[in-house]
C-alpha cells in the first residue's frame, strides 16, 4: 500500500530541514534536500509503526480484526 504525505522543506544555512504537518513530530534533515526528505520518510514510518502497536494494547483478544484499505 503507498500512502502520500506532504513534505515541508527549509533551508538553514546549509542544511534543509523536512517536516510532514500531518504528521505532528514528524521532521527530519540533511545536506541535500533529498537526504532530508530519506530522513523525514524513516521518521515517518516509526511514528506510524508506533501508533499503531499503542493502538493495538488496546484491542481486547476476542475481538474480530480485518483490514480496510484507503488510497
Amino acid at each position: 500500500m503507498r500512502n502520500e504525505f506532504t513534505a515541508i522543506f527549509e533551508r538553514d544555512e546549509e542544511w534543509y530541514i523536512a517536516y510532514c504537518p500531518e504528521i505532528p513530530g514528524a521532521n527530519g534533515q540533511g545536506r541535500t534536500k533529498d537526504e532530508a526528505r530519506e530522513n523525514l520518510a524513516g521518521a515517518i514510518s516509526l511514528i506510524l509503526s508506533d501508533r499503531r502497536e499503542e493502538g493495538m494494547r488496546a484491542v481486547p483478544p476476542d475481538a474480530e480484526r480485518d483490514t480496510v484499505v484507503v488510497q
